[in-house]
């Protein structure tokens, strides 16, 4: 059983349900193949195995599959979330009815292979900022239905969640600047409504200079996003004189966040420019999964009699 705590926005509750969802998506109304080449009385072990360098996630989401499926199948974990792996690496051994295991293995292994690589790629813009003291932000560019688990990963690879909903902070983009006239009128009509006890983060996305001082002169905004004010240049280098100048005319009076052209290969000198945050979107809109395999121990199994159950 993983010893892993849970964020605020999640609950055991909440992942089940979700892993109920995965298994009643994946078994249809049976696992045919094992239902008819596996007793239910056999038993047996498992080894799950890392095959590339990565960070580990999604410990107790695979615990909870199998919690769901059967709690029979019992994993022991030699590598937590959070922890480097290398290939070849002993990750955990299950134990168990293996016809369950199996039946339950690609559901554990997509929840665990695609958190990795989340956690895994977020932790390479972390490394790729370490001794700066920008922090880098995930956004909602998440798989639909997968959000808590998408930014629960991003936390375990070193990052910080943005807003984990549209009701969870107001953020002024161009689309409502230019529906509600002007940047002035966008953020004058938000304090009008963020009268509630506990007020409303406000980010103001910021496409000019001219912008800034605008922002800036409602006194209702709390962090200033620059968007897309880095020019990636033919020869690969990064001109940021721009969000320099944007962060230099801010002057430390609110936060400030940078979006836009964000890679491995420009994120430290958008750092350099001095803003408190980077968004970056690749770190759940194009995720790749890490590789992790499950393997059965045949020296392990514990037979029984040929399956009792014939489903046509």
């Amino acid at each position: 059983m993983s010893s892993a705590s849970l964020p605020e926005y999640l609950s055991l509750a909440a992942i089940d349900a979700h892993v109920a969802r995965a298994l009643a998506e994946d078994l249809g109304d049976g696992d045919k193949t094992s239902l008819w080449t596996i007793n239910p009385a056999t038993r047996g072990s498992a080894r799950l195995i890392a095959k590339e360098t990565g960070i580990l996630a999604g410990t107790v989401v695979a615990d909870r599959v199998f919690y769901v499926l059967d709690n029979a199948v019992q994993i022991h974990w030699e590598t937590f979330d959070g922890e480097n792996v290398e290939p070849g690496q002993l990750l955990a051994t299950l134990s168990g009815p293996l016809r369950s295991m199996l039946s339950g293995e690609r559901v554990m292994l997509n929840y665990v292979q695609r958190m990795s690589g989340i956690a895994s790629h977020t932790n390479e813009f972390v490394t790729a900022l370490r001794d700066t003291s920008t922090q880098v932000l995930d956004t909602r560019k998440t798989a639909p239905g997968l959000r808590h688990l998408d930014k629960w990963s991003v936390l375990i690879g070193g990052g910080v969640n943005h807003r984990l909903d549209l009701s969870d902070e107001v953020m002024i983009k161009e689309n409502h600047i230019a529906a509600a006239g002007d940047l002035r009128k966008a953020i004058e009509s938000v304090d009008r409504n963020n009268k509630s006890s506990v007020k409303k983060r406000v980010v103001v996305e910021i496409t000019s200079l001219e912008q800034i001082e605008v922002a800036l002169d409602t006194n209702h905004v709390d962090r200033l996003l620059l968007d897309n004010m880095v020019t990636v240049l033919p020869d690969d280098a990064v001109d940021v004189s721009m969000l320099i100048s944007a962060v230099n005319k801010i002057g430390g009076r609110v936060a400030t966040e940078a979006s836009g052209k964000v890679s491995l290969g420009t994120v430290r000198q958008i750092a350099e420019s001095g803003v408190n945050y980077i968004s970056v979107g690749a770190l759940t809109h194009s995720v790749r999964a890490l590789d992790i395999s499950l393997i059965v121990q045949t020296t392990d199994v514990t037979p029984g009699t040929a399956p009792s159950v014939h489903i046509p």
